[in-house]
């Protein structure tokens, strides 16, 4: 090995949490619901981290040793944010209402780049044409959307 196995492991942490960081600025969409650019993305993304994971070194040994880093610091991840509560927060974010009792949150929208054809897509799945016949509609913390339809208020 070209150098020390604890370098390894100290570079895996270092780009595993800029990644992530990275990943989670970039918003819930992105992640939960993968564009063919998205998936080229992470796939680019990998190899372009993989020398400052290595320090040039290919050895076998070295890459066991940053594979078994990444898997460790993704547990880890898991863990800590199946404990605490504030840690998933700042890992997952919040979900957040894009619908509330048919009126439409653009503002949310902008701000999570959802296109309103994603949106319009989501609510017909949901079975609903429009956007007044929805209660509540969520961009949950995995990208995907939850939608509440209103249900018929007696006369």
């Amino acid at each position: 090995m070209a150098v020390p196995w604890w370098m390894f492991v100290l570079r895996a942490v270092v780009v595993y949490a800029f990644l992530l960081l990275l990943l989670r600025i970039t918003g819930k969409r992105q992640v939960g619901q993968l564009a063919p650019f998205d998936l080229v993305l992470l796939l680019v993304l990998s190899n372009a981290v993989q020398n400052s994971m290595n320090a040039g070194d290919n050895s076998l040994v070295g890459g066991l040793i940053s594979a078994t880093a990444l898997v460790a610091l993704n547990y880890s991840v898991g863990f800590l944010t199946f404990r605490s509560r504030r840690i998933e927060r700042l890992v997952d974010g919040q979900p957040e209402v894009l619908i509330r009792d048919g009126q439409l949150f653009k503002a949310v929208m902008r701000r999570a780049q959802l296109t309103e054809q994603e949106l319009q897509a989501a609510l017909r799945q949901a079975g609903c044409a429009e956007v007044e016949e929805v209660s509540l509609a969520i961009l949950e913390v995995n990208g995907a959307i939850s939608v509440i339809q209103q249900r018929d208020k007696p006369a």
